[in-house]
């Protein structure tokens, strides 16, 4: 297989455009040579078609033209210097006396020259040259001329030529000069074009060079502008530049799910291990006969159900958020969210009597959604109240709407609060604020006896609203409270 080869764009441009301009400059100058050749030819034969014509119209015969007086002066004008001597230079204008034959006769008493009978000899057929009404290209001694004819009154003809040396090196000097300022001009546009093409072409350069920084590992390298840059080339810069900052914010949001499914993935092996580690403890203690009173079997058989049941919420959570992951379609309808949140206030009255819960959500307050949903996220935040802070801590619940329609619940605590790490990490899966601050994002709804639960609930919360168009923002300090504001967006007309 041939190997294949590469060449620059900076070649090829230049190659195309001195191609371009080659191929220009050759029919330019091929047009040129052409009028020229023509301009010169018709005036040559104007000169032979006039002499012609002019012998023709006077109907002179060869006895009449050397009677003349005047013939000497008729010589000089068709023929100047032209006395057969070999030591005259070569005449520029040869005309000859033939007979029908094309042998060349004397003429006022001289013997043709040798040019004279080259002449004769270059025009095969006199009589049919007469006819002609053009001139014609012969050559004669290996010199290119013109020539014409014009027969007599008495059948001779008299064969007229003009040298053409002159125009052909008139030719030649007009090529060699368009061959020179052409070679000029292709040199030239060769390094303007190698040069405006670097010019151009930089920012591709600049392009490499990032793709090649990107490659090694540098997602936050980026393509530097240039002012001098054409619109095109811009355009594509800033199209590349755009691409690789979606690259890298793809790239860190992966990372950052990834590292979140490792710790996730962790964190959820650590709360399953911990239920099923009591429950085969337990069984081991039974195999091996050491829970011989009843109590003591009550009682395990009692850790044993609640460690399953702890289990078994966890996973249920764990499906919950795996499903509102992703992006299942909700059955959304018109759910009164008055209802639910004093449903709940009263659930949480029922669970801690002295607890004093202030509920603001009188009437009713309609949004689209998904009731279970929304009735877990109320729920979870109020689990949590009751779970991580004292029964001391006071209780208030608000409900609202704007005045663009959006539904506010606003869920709050007068417990010891959050430092600001662990509010920035409340949404987190299996997070727990340690050191017993209040309202951290464990939810009650799987808590054990002793308080403790999976970490899932405000994770949770965090996913439903999200499923709904809305957000959640907390806001807390260390011993100023916990206060989770619910936003829902207004129901479509």
């Amino acid at each position: 297989m041939r190997p294949h080869r590469t060449h620059s764009l900076r070649t090829r441009l230049t190659l195309v455009n001195v191609l371009l301009l080659a191929l220009g400059i050759t029919v330019a100058t091929a047009v040129s040579l052409f009028g020229l050749r023509h301009y010169l030819l018709g005036a040559i034969d104007s000169e032979l078609t006039g002499s012609r014509e002019g012998l023709q119209r006077s109907g002179i015969t060869m006895k009449q033209i050397e009677s003349l007086s005047a013939l000497a002066a008729v010589r000089d004008i068709l023929a100047p210097g032209d006395s057969g001597a070999s030591n005259l230079p070569k005449p520029d204008t040869v005309f000859v006396v033939v007979d029908a034959s094309g042998r060349p006769l004397f003429f006022a008493g001289i013997m043709p020259s040798e040019r004279q009978r080259a002449l004769a000899v270059a025009v095969e057929d006199p009589v049919a040259a007469a006819r002609y009404d053009t001139a014609r290209d012969v050559d004669v001694d290996g010199e290119p001329y013109r020539t014409t004819a014009a027969q007599l009154a008495d059948g001779s003809v008299v064969l007229l030529a003009k040298s053409t040396k002159t125009v052909h090196q008139s030719l030649q000097r007009a090529l060699k000069l368009d061959l020179a300022f052409g070679t000029l001009l292709l040199v030239l546009l060769a390094v303007m074009t190698l040069m405006s093409a670097g010019r151009t072409l930089r920012p591709l350069e600049d392009m490499v060079e990032t793709a090649s920084a990107i490659a090694e590992g540098d997602l936050t390298r980026r393509i530097p502008g240039r002012h001098d840059t054409i619109a095109e080339t811009e355009q594509l810069r800033l199209a590349l530049n755009s691409m690789l900052q979606q690259v890298e914010s793809a790239y860190v949001t992966r990372e950052r799910s990834a590292a979140q499914l490792r710790r996730f993935v962790a964190d959820a092996s650590h709360e399953l291990r911990t239920p099923l580690a009591a429950i085969r403890g337990y069984l081991q203690l039974y195999a091996r006969g050491m829970l011989r009173e009843r109590a003591e079997r009550t009682r395990a058989l009692a850790r044993m159900n609640a460690e399953a049941d702890r289990m078994g919420r966890l996973v249920d959570e764990l499906l919950t958020l795996a499903r509102l992951d992703q992006r299942p379609e909700l059955r959304l309808r018109p759910v009164d969210l008055s209802r639910l949140v004093r449903d709940a206030a009263d659930d949480l009255r029922a669970q801690q009597p002295d607890r004093t819960v202030e509920v603001a959500a009188d009437g009713t307050m309609l949004v689209q959604g998904d009731e279970s949903g929304l009735r877990q996220v109320i729920g979870n935040l109020l689990t949590n109240i009751r779970v991580h802070t004292p029964v001391a801590a006071p209780v208030t619940v608000e409900l609202a709407r704007s005045k663009c329609g959006e539904v506010r619940l606003r869920v709050a605590d007068q417990g010891p609060g959050m430092e600001g790490a662990d509010a920035d990490r409340i949404f987190d899966r299996f997070f727990r604020v340690t050191g017993g601050t209040g309202g951290g994002s464990t939810s009650g709804s799987d808590t054990d006896g002793n308080g403790n639960g999976s970490g899932l609930g405000m994770s949770i919360v965090q996913a439903v609203v999200a499923s709904h168009g809305g957000e959640v923002t907390v806001e807390t300090a260390p011993g100023a409270g916990l206060a989770v504001t619910v936003t829902l967006p207004c129901p479509s007309p």
